[in-house]
C-alpha cells in the first residue's frame, strides 16, 4: 500500500512539473502573453510590466525608428565665433552637439557644452579654437538594432551617435537617452510636444498626449467615444481613473490604451504617454 501511495505522489509531482513546463513561451509573442498575465495576477506590477516589454522589444527597433532627424539636428559650425554659436546652445539647453565643417555631412567632431565653461568664466574668445575641444564622433548605420547599439554605448561609454545613411551621407543623430527611452518612457517634459499640436506621434507608435487635450480631439484623433460629461480634458479622465494624483511612470488602462504618467505636479499632470493595447 506505503509503495502505491509513493509511486501515486511521484507521478503526481511529476504532473504538476510537466504541466509548468508545457506552455513554455517559444518566442517573444508568448513570452509577452505570460508577462501580461502576470501583471494581471497581480505577480506584476504595471511601471515594470513596461519596462520589461520595453526591453524585450528594443531588439526589434532600428536607429531609424527612434534618431533625430538630419533636418532637425542642431548642430555648430567648425568656423563660427563663441558669440554666434553660444546663444544657440544656451537655448537648446543639450549636453552635446555635433561639430561641422563644409557641409551636415561633413563631421568633425562632438562638443560636449560643459567643456565650454573655462571659455564663458575666462572671457577670452580671441585666441578660441573650437577643434581643440572636441571629442571622436562615432558612426553607426541607420539600420543597426537598438539593443546592439546599446551594448555599444555601453562598452564605449559614449552618448551620441552619428547615423549615417546607405550613401555615406548623415541621416541624424542618437543618444543613449533614446535608446533608453524605449525600456522605461520618455524622458521627457510638455515642451517636447509642439505648442501649437496636443497629439504627437512616435517612432514606436506610441503618443505624448498634452494632458490638456480636449477629450472631443482626442476622440477624433483616435476614433474613440469616451465622455467628456464630467472631464473636459484627457488629463482629468486619466487622474479620474487614478482616483489620485499620480506621480511620474505611474501607468493605468482605460479602454484600449495604457496611459504613463511622464510629467506631473503637486497640481495637476502634464504629460502622458499613450501605448495602444492589442486586446485578444
Amino acid at each position: 500500500m506505503s509503495e502505491d501511495r509513493s509511486s501515486n505522489e511521484q507521478k503526481s509531482w511529476f504532473n504538476r512539473l510537466t504541466q509548468a513546463f508545457a506552455h513554455e513561451p517559444q518566442n517573444r509573442k508568448e513570452l509577452l502573453e505570460v508577462l501580461r498575465e502576470a501583471h494581471q495576477n497581480k505577480l506584476l506590477d504595471s511601471e515594470a510590466l513596461a519596462i520589461v516589454e520595453g526591453a524585450i522589444q528594443v531588439a526589434d527597433l532600428q536607429v531609424r525608428d527612434i534618431m533625430v532627424p538630419r533636418s532637425q539636428m542642431m548642430s555648430i559650425k567648425a568656423n563660427q565665433s563663441p558669440q554666434e554659436f553660444l546663444p544657440a546652445i544656451i537655448e537648446a539647453a543639450h549636453s552635446r552637439y555635433p561639430v561641422v565643417g563644409e557641409s551636415l555631412d561633413d563631421v568633425i567632431g562632438i562638443l560636449l557644452a560643459k567643456d565650454l565653461l573655462p571659455l564663458i568664466l575666462s572671457g577670452e574668445h580671441a585666441s578660441f579654437d573650437i577643434k581643440t575641444l572636441l571629442r571622436p564622433a562615432t558612426f553607426v548605420p541607420e539600420s543597426k538594432r537598438l539593443n546592439v547599439l546599446l551594448r555599444e554605448f555601453r562598452a564605449n561609454h559614449n552618448h551620441m551617435a552619428v547615423v549615417i545613411d546607405e550613401y555615406g551621407g548623415v541621416a541624424g543623430l542618437v543618444t543613449i537617452e533614446d535608446v533608453l527611452e524605449q525600456i522605461v518612457g520618455d524622458i521627457e517634459d510638455e515642451h517636447d510636444v509642439e505648442e501649437d499640436s496636443f497629439i504627437k506621434p512616435l517612432p514606436s507608435g506610441d503618443y505624448l498626449i498634452k494632458a490638456l487635450t480636449p477629450i472631443e480631439s482626442f476622440n477624433e484623433a483616435f476614433d474613440t467615444t469616451f465622455s467628456d460629461d464630467e472631464f473636459d480634458t484627457v488629463g482629468g479622465l486619466v487622474m479620474s481613473t487614478f482616483g489620485h494624483l499620480p506621480k511620474r511612470n505611474e501607468v493605468t488602462e482605460i479602454g484600449e490604451f495604457r496611459f504613463r504618467v511622464l510629467n506631473a505636479d503637486s497640481r495637476r499632470i502634464h504629460l502622458l504617454r499613450l501605448t495602444p493595447l492589442e486586446r485578444s
